[in-house]
């Protein structure tokens, strides 16, 4: 499975007073795809953690075609990039329930030790599983 998709409605709340999506919910959205790209690929955030290992944000870009608005019905597209020794990078489609392409997206994360805070590899559970999609 290299690539998930799953829907989620605009809340009103995730809107500023012009009625679209205000641009910092994206990154929002972009997590909820990756944790569930993550979850069916048989991982969890919360697995990764009891077991000493996270997953921070070291860069985050996003491109903004068209506006979301209050009451959309978006399709949130994480596609899986590429995975190297300690980094894993996805990128990201946000479309509208016309499939117009609102927003792409892309981000890198680092497996990061949670007792020492440095870069490790990834459990091997979670590298045999990613070995599986190159």
């Amino acid at each position: 499975m290299k690539n998930y998709e799953f829907q989620v409605r605009v809340r009103y709340a995730e809107t500023d007073q012009m009625g679209v999506v205000y641009h910092g919910n994206y990154a929002q959205y972009f997590e909820m795809g990756r944790v569930e790209w993550l979850r069916n690929l048989g991982v969890s955030y919360r697995w990764m953690e009891e077991n000493g290992v996270m997953l921070p944000v070291v860069s985050l870009s996003m491109n903004y075609k068209k506006p979301a608005r209050y009451d959309d019905l978006l399709t949130v597209r994480t596609l899986f990039k590429s995975q190297t020794s300690v980094k894993i990078e996805f990128d990201y489609q946000i479309v509208n329930e016309k499939g117009e392409l609102l927003t792409t997206g892309n981000s890198i994360l680092v497996f990061v030790d949670m007792k020492t805070g440095r870069p490790v590899l990834p459990p091997e559970y979670i590298t045999e599983k990613l070995n599986e999609l190159v």
